[in-house]
């Protein structure tokens, strides 16, 4: 099974951290993804904040938090600090990834009430020491094979009231405009499309893959919790980048060429090429126009009394 990671611009299905070329392995090396999990997770904090604000007003007061594929760390942390009457249990199949978990509660001062649990969902959530309160699982459902199972999995170890939130779906981020004044219009749709399709890939492959339509409330009524609500949150971060967002831009077009360019069109191989390129004046590192705008959904359910 895959390892269960925020990833953070994921799919959005949303992976922008983990685009692979469509044909090719669709094994993801989690503890190499660190830095990217990292940056990805803090420039996105506000959008988090944002969705984090609302469980608040959903979930009062809960004594235990559990984070489901919290990978490095970074929303697990941000629970900690929404939620400081709570104990945070960061949970994932990376050791390392949990490494840089434990050591960012440390710097951030709430390691007193922050947990790590290493192993492979499903099936360590038997683990916990009693139920949560709100589990919380983002962008890491759609790497167990069996997403109806593992709602069910994850709807038993909630509390009586307890919340599930699933961070699922989404818009695909964007960076530019249609048109960005070299190559042909439209190369983010188009890399979409080629990312869609590794997404389909890397599902079929995983051990036990059952097709499901990613109707989300169904879902979570199906592993029996009730008042399954949807909202989705903005992040919106105008040109011109900051230079977190511009080096955030560059990892992840980085990432298109290496790993989609044998599916893509040479025209847009080679306008991949000029933006990666910093001495030139259309690149990513020296645009104007750069920007980055995301949508994440969180849909969430409650287990009844």
């Amino acid at each position: 099974m895959a390892h269960d990671h925020h990833h953070t611009d994921t799919h959005q299905h949303t992976h922008t951290h983990d685009r692979h070329h469509a044909h090719a392995n669709t094994d993801i090396d989690w503890a190499e993804m660190a830095g990217h999990l990292e940056s990805q997770a803090e420039l996105f904090a506000p959008l988090y904040e944002s969705a984090l604000g609302w469980l608040g007003k959903e979930v009062t007061e809960p004594g235990l938090i559990v984070d489901v594929g919290s990978g490095p760390g970074v929303v697990s942390c941000q629970f900690a600090e929404v939620f400081p009457g709570a104990r945070v249990l960061a949970v994932d199949g990376s050791e390392p990834l949990l490494d840089r978990a434990r050591a960012r509660a440390e710097r951030q001062g709430v390691a007193d009430r922050f947990g790590v649990l290493a192993g492979e969902l499903p099936g360590v959530l038997d683990e916990l020491d009693y139920p949560a309160d709100l589990l919380w699982a983002g962008h890491s459902l759609h790497h167990l094979g069996d997403q109806r199972a593992a709602l069910t999995a994850f709807g038993e170890r909630l509390a009586p009231g307890g919340t599930l939130a699933i961070l699922e779906g989404g818009l695909p981020s964007r960076f530019l405009p249609r048109d960005i004044g070299i190559g042909r219009p439209g190369l983010q749709a188009r890399l979409d499309a080629l990312q869609e399709e590794w997404f389909a890939q890397m599902r079929a492959e995983l051990p036990g893959s059952v097709a499901e339509a990613e109707d989300w409330p169904t879902l979570l009524s199906s592993a029996g919790l009730k008042y399954a609500r949807t909202r989705s949150f903005l992040l919106d971060l105008p040109a011109p980048a900051s230079d977190r967002a511009r080096a955030y831009a560059v990892e992840t077009f980085s990432r298109f060429r290496d790993t989609l360019t044998d599916d893509l069109h040479a025209d847009d191989r080679a306008t991949l090429g000029r933006l990666l390129d910093p001495a030139d004046p259309a690149s990513l590192h020296r645009r104007s126009d750069l920007f980055v705008l995301g949508v994440r959904t969180v849909h969430t359910a409650v287990r009844p009394v």
